[in-house]
């Protein structure tokens, strides 16, 4: 089994470097403290001391993030592009049974069966089980 790496913020990372930087703590002490390795807290400090507020920039790797979104909001949009189409299709169908007065008074309860013009749609794929 792989363990997950984990993944701590600029605040967490900001706050360890300045304290190891300060001298309050030991690193190796921190490190034991805070359920971190010590070089990886030394790598911190190291930033931190070289770069100021610039160092630790992003969240990991936010242009894959941001493109992984992009496109699994794309294949929403063409799902709900599709479901459309398909109730529009079943709305104008509707629509021309009704013309040729296919349109019965009958009442359609949850005891009844499917019949006339919705027993017709009975073979059309369900639209959340078919694959692209």
């Amino acid at each position: 089994m792989t363990q997950r790496r984990k993944r701590y913020d600029k605040q967490f990372k900001v706050a360890a470097a300045r304290v190891v930087l300060s001298g309050e703590m030991r690193v190796v002490d921190l490190a034991k403290e805070l359920g971190i390795k010590d070089s990886t807290l030394r790598r911190w400090a190291q930033e931190y001391e070289e770069m100021g507020d610039a160092a630790f920039p992003g969240n990991g790797s936010p242009k894959v993030n941001k493109d992984y979104e992009i496109v699994k909001l794309r294949k929403k949009v063409e799902e709900l592009e599709r479901e459309n189409e398909l109730l529009k299709n079943f709305r104008a169908f509707l629509s021309q049974d009704h013309a040729r007065g296919a349109g019965s008074s009958r009442r359609i309860g949850a005891n009844s069966a499917p019949s006339g013009r919705l027993a017709r749609f009975s073979t059309f794929p369900n639209p959340s089980t078919t694959t692209t």
